[in-house]
């Protein structure tokens, strides 16, 4: 293909459900490679499967990507030149294709039923050989073919697959060849007329004028297929578009990334607290490498640095704590305001907050004091809820970690010490409850301060105790501290 052609890629999934980590890196890859070369970022979706294929995945694929800021320049609620963007709105282009094929002869009908498809699979498994069709229906007689019309069979449209091999050379693996004894025969059409996938994207592929095909490497072996498809249409070598195959995302256990090794959709991902850039900045990471062993990389960077060349071919391992620490370090470098708009649907869904201004404002003086110490914003809502929290009661696991006397020493001492403090600052608490508590009471720390901690907070674990109180206020505080007396 031209060098000097525009590059066009697409990503094309078929919603059958939530968009996974693995569609979410084509879909990434495809976007970064399109601004990087300033070409076109095409979205389509493959819904020929109208029995898994619902308008609400549809529209939860939408919804994804514009999240995590990939916006497509083509496809669905945008429109172009190509249209339409989905599928099941090319059936008449799919069945015209369909009879051209046969017409000149690429493809034939085949009138062969489920049972004896899977009697010759059995056979040729039984003799050790490769399973796949036999070709049976390639020259059928006219007799042959109204017996089967006689006995009520409506045949599929079949792409005849020559002798030889296909090879192409990938733009991550190199030459790839495809010995056609292994490509058999392959249905294009179902029995009803629906396109197969096979036909559907290949035709897609070269009315869009898709020029780089960048996807999952579970779908190498059907780039022969397609090729077929492309010759059949009368396609130029010249103009078929350039493959990709990207490396598969493995789990910790070196099995390919599935639900029970911590696959999960995006939007499990956006509900547990993750931000769309570490989600993209982690992701751009399997398989693809910006250099000098960064890690950190913003969008725009991703766009500057983006080349094929530089995805590995070999298989990524998925790291949910490399993920964690990623998305840690995306949250300490939010602005004020933009951790604050991430935090408040979160503190307002968890029923923290009902978005009053008083209640934002107390919001925003306590984030700073966390923003260091989170992984997720989920977090976000029990490490403030204390601040909230209207009928205030330490629970019972917690507060029999306080019960013992030296707890109730400490309590006691500790509110004796903070009845006469005239200024309730973080700094004033800290010097009044070290003096009593560490130097006086001689206490370490954790064993001094953390009665009081859990007699104010709640909890075990908060954000920092002396800026908590302060913020939570002198009465509050004190009251606390008297009900776990």
């Amino acid at each position: 293909m031209s060098s000097t052609k525009e590059v066009r890629v697409r990503f094309a999934p078929s919603p059958t459900g939530e968009l996974h980590v693995g569609n979410i890196r084509t879909a990434l890859f495809d976007w970064a490679y399109a601004r990087h070369t300033g070409g076109r970022f095409v979205f389509r979706i493959e819904d020929t499967d109208t029995d898994r294929v619902t308008d609400e995945y549809i529209q939860a694929a939408l919804g994804t990507l514009r999240w995590l800021g990939l916006e497509w320049d083509e496809g669905p609620e945008v429109g172009g030149p190509y249209g339409p963007y989905l599928q099941s709105q090319r059936l008449d282009i799919y069945a015209k294709y369909a009879q051209q094929f046969l017409d000149t002869g690429f493809a034939y009908h085949c009138y062969c039923s489920a049972e004896e498809l899977e009697a010759v699979r059995e056979a040729q498994r039984a003799a050790n050989n490769a399973p796949g069709y036999n070709a049976h229906c390639r020259n059928l007689t006219p007799e042959q073919v109204a017996e089967y019309l006689t006995l009520g069979r409506k045949p599929v449209v079949r792409m005849l697959m020559p002798e030889g091999s296909t090879t192409f050379t990938d733009l991550i693996r190199g030459e790839v060849s495809f010995d056609h004894n292994f490509v058999p025969d392959f249905v294009l059409a179902r029995n009803d007329g629906s396109p197969l996938y096979t036909l559907a994207v290949a035709v897609d592929d070269v009315l869009m004028k898709i020029t780089h095909v960048l996807r999952g490497e579970d779908l190498l072996s059907s780039t022969p297929r397609q090729i077929r498809v492309y010759q059949a249409m009368g396609v130029a070598p010249e103009d078929y578009p350039l493959f990709a195959h990207l490396p598969f995302v493995m789990g910790q256990d070196n099995a390919k990334l599935s639900k029970r090794n911590g696959e999960v959709s995006i939007a499990w991902y956006r509900e547990a607290g993750y931000l769309p850039e570490a989600i993209c900045n982690y992701l751009a990471l399997l398989g693809w490498s910006p250099g000098e062993d960064r890690e950190d990389v913003t969008m725009q960077e991703l766009v500057e640095l983006f080349t094929v060349e530089r995805v590995h071919s070999s298989p990524a391992r998925f790291d949910m704590k490399k993920l964690e620490a990623i998305n840690g370090d995306k949250i300490r470098a939010l602005t004020p305001e933009a951790f604050l708009n991430w935090s408040l649907p979160f503190l307002t869904r968890a029923g923290v907050i009902t978005g009053r201004e008083s209640e934002v404002a107390l919001v925003k003086l306590a984030l700073p004091i966390i923003q260091e110490r989170i992984t997720t914003l989920a977090e976000i809502p029990p490490m403030l809820k204390f601040l909230f929290t209207q009928d205030f009661a330490v629970a019972q696991d917690s507060l029999s970690k306080i019960a013992d006397e030296q707890s109730k020493k400490v309590l006691q001492v500790s509110l004796d010490r903070l009845t006469s403090l005239a200024e309730w600052s973080h700094e004033g608490i800290e010097g009044v409850l070290r003096a009593a508590l560490i130097e006086e009471l001689a206490l370490k720390p954790r064993v001094a301060f953390g009665a009081v901690r859990i007699a104010v907070t709640g909890s075990h674990i908060s954000p920092p105790l002396f800026e908590s109180m302060e913020l939570l206020g002198k009465e509050k505080s004190l009251e606390r501290i008297k009900a776990s007396l």
